[in-house]
Formats: C-alpha cells, sequence, structure tokens
C-alpha cells in the first residue's frame, strides 16, 4: 500500500507504514496515548486527508463503541475517503493477553464493521510503548513483541522533512493548550489597567450613545494595536519569547473582550479582506446585526465561501491572546480563551480546541460562544475551508 503524505506546498509519496505512522504526531500536533486515530485517505492515490483521534476506551466500549465509529466512518467519508487506516496508541502489545488486547481488538472490531461498506478493509497499526506493529501480524521476525524499534519512527523523510519545516510535536495532548502565566509583577500592572478600563467601560455605559460608542472604538484600535506590535516583533525576532505588548494594551483587551460588541468585533477582525467592518460593527447598531457580519462569519464557517485562516496574521492574533490570557485574572479569561479555541479549531487543531474551551466552560459554563463552539466540535464539524467543494 502506498499514502501521499501531504506537506504545505508539496506531497511525498511513501509505502512504508512508518512514514505514516511518524507524520500522525505532527499533524495531530501530540504524541497520541491510550488513543485510536482513524486516517483518511483520498482517491485516487491514497493522499492522507482527515485525522481524527478517539480515546482508545470509547472506541472499544461494548455500548458506545459502535455508534462512535460509524461517526468517524462518516466524517471520513465527508473527507471523500476512499480508504482509512486506523492506529491505535497502546502501551503494551495487543497480541499479548490482557485488558490491552481486548480493548485494541474491541475497538479494531468496531471500527472494521462501521467501515466495511463504503470504505472496504481497514489495515490496523498499532504504536506501543516500545514500538510500532500490524495488529493482524503473527510473525515475529516482521513485527517483534512489543513492535519494530520506536526510533525507526525518528528516522523517516516524512519526519525530516516536517522537523526542517518548523513542525514541533507535544509529548501529551494537554500542551497543546498551556499558557504559561506571566510574573506576578505584570499580572498586577495588567490587572490594575484592566480594573480601570473596565470602570470607563461602566461609566460609558451609563452615560450612553456617543460613550460607549468611543470606549468600544478606543478598545478596537488597543486590540489593532497589539495585532500591530505583535506582527512587527515577528517581523524582527520570529517566534519571540519577549512579547512586545504594554500592560496597558493588555488590560484594555482584557476589558474591552468583557462587551459582547467588542468581543465580536474582535472576531471579525481575524477575518482577512473584513476592512473596518469590525469598527463600524462597534459604533453602529445596523452595522452589527448586517449581512457583512454574517459573510465574515460565513468565511470562517461556510464551505461555500469560506477562506484558510492567513498564517502570518493569525500567528499574531494568538499572540495577543495567549498574552491577554497569560497576563489576566483567574476566572475573567472565557472570551480570550474561547476565541483561541475558535482560531485552532478554524486552523484544524481540533485538540488545542477542545482543551481551551474545557478551560473557558469551567470558568463559565454559561458562555454562549463557548457553548456553540462547543456543540461544532462534539458534532465534528470541520471549519469551511476543510470541506468546501474541490
Amino acid at each position: 500500500m502506498q499514502w501521499s503524505v501531504p506537506m504545505d506546498t508539496t506531497t511525498i509519496r511513501v509505502s512504508e507504514p512508518r512514514e505514516m505512522l511518524a507524520y500522525l504526531p505532527h499533524q495531530l500536533g501530540f504524541r497520541p496515548s491510550h488513543s485510536a486515530v482513524a486516517v483518511s485517505l483520498r482517491p485516487p492515490r491514497g493522499r492522507i486527508g482527515l485525522v481524527a483521534r478517539v480515546d482508545l476506551p470509547d472506541l472499544a466500549d461494548v455500548e458506545r463503541g459502535p455508534q462512535i465509529a460509524r461517526g468517524l466512518v462518516s466524517h471520513l467519508g465527508a473527507d471523500r475517503a476512499s480508504g482509512a487506516v486506523l492506529v491505535l496508541y497502546t502501551r503494551d502489545d495487543p497480541r499479548d493477553p490482557g485488558p490491552t488486547r481486548t480493548l485494541a481488538r474491541a475497538a479494531a472490531e468496531h471500527f472494521r464493521e462501521a467501515a466495511l461498506t463504503s470504505l472496504g478493509d481497514v489495515v490496523v497499526w498499532v504504536v506501543t510503548s516500545q514500538g510500532y506493529l500490524a495488529l493482524d501480524c503473527d510473525d515475529l521476525e516482521c513485527c517483534p513483541r512489543g513492535g519494530r524499534p520506536l526510533r525507526d519512527l525518528e528516522t523517516t523523510a516524512v519526519g525530516a522533512h516536517m522537523v526542517l519545516a518548523g513542525s514541533s510535536v507535544a509529548d501529551c495532548r494537554e500542551d497543546l493548550a498551556r499558557i504559561r502565566t506571566a510574573p506576578g509583577d505584570a499580572r498586577r500592572s495588567v490587572s490594575r489597567v484592566c480594573v480601570r478600563w473596565h470602570s470607563r467601560h461602566d461609566q460609558a455605559q451609563a452615560d450612553g450613545g456617543d460613550a460607549l460608542r468611543a470606549w468600544r472604538e478606543q478598545s478596537m484600535t488597543a486590540w489593532r494595536a497589539a495585532v500591530a506590535a505583535e506582527l512587527v516583533g515577528a517581523a524582527a525576532v520570529p517566534r519571540a519569547d519577549a512579547s512586545p505588548l504594554s500592560a496597558s494594551v493588555l488590560g484594555r483587551i482584557e476589558a474591552a473582550l468583557a462587551d459582547r460588541r467588542v468581543r465580536d468585533g474582535v472576531l471579525v477582525a481575524l477575518v482577512p479582506g473584513t476592512g473596518d467592518l469590525a469598527e463600524r460593527s462597534v459604533r453602529d447598531d445596523a452595522t452589527a446585526a448586517s449581512p457583512e457580519m454574517s459573510d465574515a462569519v460565513g468565511a470562517i464557517i461556510d464551505p461555500r465561501c469560506a477562506v484558510e485562516p492567513p498564517a502570518v496574521e493569525t500567528a499574531a492574533h494568538v499572540r495577543v491572546l495567549e498574552g491577554v490570557v497569560a497576563h489576566g485574572r483567574r476566572g475573567a479569561q472565557p472570551p480570550a480563551l474561547t476565541l483561541l479555541a475558535l482560531l485552532a479549531w478554524w486552523q484544524g487543531d481540533g485538540a488545542r480546541a477542545r482543551l481551551l474551551l474545557e478551560r473557558a466552560l469551567v470558568e463559565d459554563p454559561e458562555y454562549t460562544l463557548a457553548q456553540l463552539l462547543d456543540a461544532t466540535l462534539a458534532a465534528a464539524v470541520p471549519p469551511g475551508w476543510i470541506s468546501r467543494p474541490q
């Protein structure tokens, strides 16, 4: 069997399973464990498409497993798959007696039964804590106990290409959404600004009319300035650890995102080609509910008009929002966390999006935008550009 592994602007044709197995952690962004990963193979040459991960015990469950398997196959079908590969990540060799064998066999059986009609026979590979192997291989010369050595996965053409392209793999799923908390002095400075900007919002809301519009416009100006500073900083020192953002800017943004109109303006500002729509939406009620706003959201979710997130600008948006979370008050970050989750989902990183949303909903279970995005992830709906007609 041969596969085509997509690499940004090029495609690598591979015939060895280890090349595909080396690619999957880069695609997921982390090293899976106790997981089942379904891989879509698109016609005509087996190009790897959708990569979907679920917890291994869930796919193996007697009651829920078949339903989860059918859901995975449905999503692969929507990705125009003509075939599939299932990769199981376990601690032990599932060919040996024990609980791992039971889980692996049940998960494989559920997926194979669900896939048989539309995708045909499914090859199942296993990555253990020691090596990798084909689930159905009983030839110990081909697949020794524990599998072929894991070091084989570290010396592949695909792995080398991904590393040279700047790809990195987190050690575990939780690392995908870990945002380092800023030092105490920096956080206190941001908090003071945030409290003052909140107070100005409350006064502007009491005054109404022009005062509230002015506060919202100034808040959008702070967002634009922060993104511009990050773009300049990234151009000078790519991915520098030191943020160019001041306490004044970060504090204003944290307070501003608590205002739904400003948050929605920032959401629109994430979309390329929207010009000054964000600014117009925060000062004009009619614009906030206009078809222009619907079109901007459609550029993220609607396959008919969807666009891919622009890499450089999106990275700047992420760094600003991460800066807000890192410097912000605990318990007050659902707006920033949810926008970060939206950006992750838009980029096709469902695992990071899920973790960020979990954090947002722990802080505020009733946060509406987080609930909407959570429902989208639960239904495994991809961003529009991934499923747009070819």
